[in-house]
């Protein structure tokens, strides 16, 4: 079974952002067809209950985290998914509050201490191998992309993701919602992406 993980930074429902990543879905889904089941998971982090990084500073083995909120249940499909896919609005040159906060939280998929030169590093190593991936960012037509491309490349190289690939929506009318459903040179760039992706995990 090949598990594909979706994560939404959006608060907004129906947004750009959550078309362009449902139309990365499809042409996913579409180029593995028949092959291989396809579990696939969409989470709207606006819709979940979490707090914000405490930066603990202590391993919480052999849990992912020391809180018990919502994220508990995305932390093992991040652990577990052969491929992940993230999105966000462009907020003051980064991503959205939603998705940085959740980024935080995933700090404690540290990289194990493989030469033991840290005798207190007792992290354990909770993503077992690379994976594919890729990203959506949506903003006006003078947005500034490369702060989030950068964010969520470094959380990518953190947890083990290869990133293969972005597609932008530039939106002239920030108020109105979904306004990249007339952009169909980035829903055709995310249905090929989707496809792109799907190759590389059925190479696997």
């Amino acid at each position: 079974m090949i598990k594909l993980l979706i994560i939404s930074g959006s608060p907004v429902k129906d947004s750009s952002t959550d078309i362009l990543l449902k139309e990365i879905e499809n042409g996913f889904s579409g180029k593995v067809g028949s092959r291989e089941e396809i579990q696939s998971s969409f989470y709207k982090l606006n819709e979940l209950n979490y707090i914000a990084c405490q930066a603990c500073g202590k391993a919480p083995t052999p849990a992912y985290c020391f809180f018990d909120d919502d994220l508990i249940r995305v932390y093992a499909d991040l652990a577990a998914c052969d491929c992940l896919v993230v999105g966000s609005p462009i907020y003051f040159d980064t991503v959205s509050g939603q998705l940085k906060s959740f980024m935080d939280r995933c700090n404690c998929f540290r990289p194990a201490d493989f030469n033991n030169t840290d005798p207190d590093h007792d992290f354990l190593k909770l993503i077992p191998r690379k994976r594919p991936g890729a990203m959506v960012l949506v903003g006006g037509e003078r947005g500034y992309f490369e702060g989030a491309r950068r964010t969520i490349a470094g959380f990518f190289k953190w947890i083990e993701v290869t990133n293969q690939g972005m597609v932008i929506h530039m939106s002239d009318d920030f108020h109105r919602k979904g306004a990249v459903r007339d952009d169909i040179t980035a829903l055709t760039q995310a249905r090929e992406l989707g496809a792109k992706l799907a190759v590389q995990v059925l190479a696997r």
